[in-house]
């Protein structure tokens, strides 16, 4: 797909003749998981992992102090028993650790069948890291009942979803800010685990360049260390690197940029070296996206904003939200496909985890910006996206 008209969004898809979900499928179902209030302004980049017994976890960021970056912030969680339809009322997941927040989650199920829980400490505009918490083993099923007031400081161990986890452990140990969106991390079929990351060492974040780099490990999460390679782009530089493993062992990295366009890079050594970034030819505003690997006919799908009209870097223009996928891994992509079609709302840090036939999707919904946004949950067969 290569759009040579940066124009109008809407005109876009009317040529491409995109539908809504609902108009196409009525087993979609969506809910809003996390409303935004007064006292939580800001509900948003969030993720979804299925539990061995079937029920969903979700968690996400739960500000509190404002909805701006760095406002206080922890990380909530919700269960849900009926694949997303009902969830349960709000608790902690993980309280504030950091001098600002906590942010940003992603699960995995490490090949060892442990959940790895990733998420961000945020102290400074100069001192942001990745940390994670492992699924402690050996617990009995005492142990890993949730306390009869989960509102007690045991919270920090233990949570509503019955998961008792390990102490938090820095995956980005070198001084710096280092930004990893929810719902990133990937493990190869070799089993090294992926954090993708974008980076700055030193200074604040106003006029900062930020450059993508990968952190892995070898050892199911245990210990990490950061890649060779760093991908760079024009103007404000790589941002929010999202990954996917290509059939042939390459990885592809997706990369937010401020040129209009997604950018993609390579890497044919598991992400340790990367290939130079180059445009993609799809259209996007400064907005992430994400990529996965559809289950079972193995197409790529990419998710995202198709659209700049309000300029590269406006947060208006994260609007809609739509998805593609690529039958050749990656070099053409299809007609997008709406997700979100409500021109007046923005939508933005997708997660995506398939769950048997379905594609459950979390993201930020909004009417006036990130700063005052909803965190919403959308189930689709996974058979819509094709």
């Amino acid at each position: 797909m290569n759009f040579r008209n940066l124009g109008c969004c809407v005109l876009l898809l009317a040529i491409v003749g995109c539908a809504t979900p609902s108009s196409r499928s009525p087993e979609v179902f969506e809910t809003i998981l996390a409303p935004a209030s007064k006292t939580h302004p800001r509900q948003s980049e969030g993720d979804v992992i299925a539990l061995k017994d079937g029920t969903l976890l979700a968690g996400w960021t739960d500000f509190t102090g404002g909805g701006a970056d760095h406002a206080t912030a922890s990380i909530a969680g919700a269960t849900s028993r009926d694949g997303g339809r009902t969830w349960s009322a709000p608790f902690e997941l993980q309280r504030n650790i950091g001098k600002q927040n906590v942010m940003s989650v992603s699960f995995l199920r490490a090949k060892s069948g442990e959940i790895l829980f990733f998420f961000l400490v945020k102290n400074s505009d100069s001192d942001l890291k990745v940390f994670v918490r492992r699924e402690r083993e050996g617990e009995s099923e005492s142990e890993r009942k949730a306390p009869e007031d989960w509102r007690s400081p045991r919270r920090f161990a233990t949570n509503y979803a019955n998961i008792i986890w390990g102490d938090p452990e820095v995956v980005t140990a070198e001084a710096g800010y280092h930004i990893m969106n929810n719902g990133r991390v990937v493990q190869l079929k070799s089993g090294r685990i992926l954090c993708p990351v974008s980076f700055y060492g030193s200074g604040g974040w106003h006029g900062a360049h930020l450059q993508d780099v990968m952190f892995f490990s070898d050892d199911d999460g245990h210990t990490w260390q950061r890649g060779k390679g760093v991908v760079d782009c024009p103007k404000r530089g790589a941002m929010e690197p999202g990954v996917v493993e290509l059939k042939d062992g390459r990885v592809l990295q997706v990369v937010r940029t401020q040129m209009g366009q997604v950018w993609f890079a390579f890497s044919s050594d598991q992400g340790d070296t990367w290939t130079e970034a180059a445009p993609s030819g799809i259209v996007s505003p400064e907005a992430p996206s994400t990529i996965k690997r559809l289950p079972k006919t193995g197409e790529l799908v990419l998710i995202y904003n198709p659209s700049i009209e309000h300029g590269i870097s406006g947060m208006k223009s994260r609007t809609p939200l739509v998805a593609s996928i690529s039958k050749d891994e990656g070099k053409t992509w299809s007609k997008p496909k709406m997700i979100e079609s409500d021109l007046n709302l923005t939508y933005a840090y997708t997660s995506l985890t398939f769950v048997g036939d379905r594609a459950l999707l979390s993201y930020y919904v909004s009417a006036g910006g990130i700063s005052q946004s909803s965190l919403k949950f959308k189930s689709i067969p996974v058979e819509w996206f094709r």
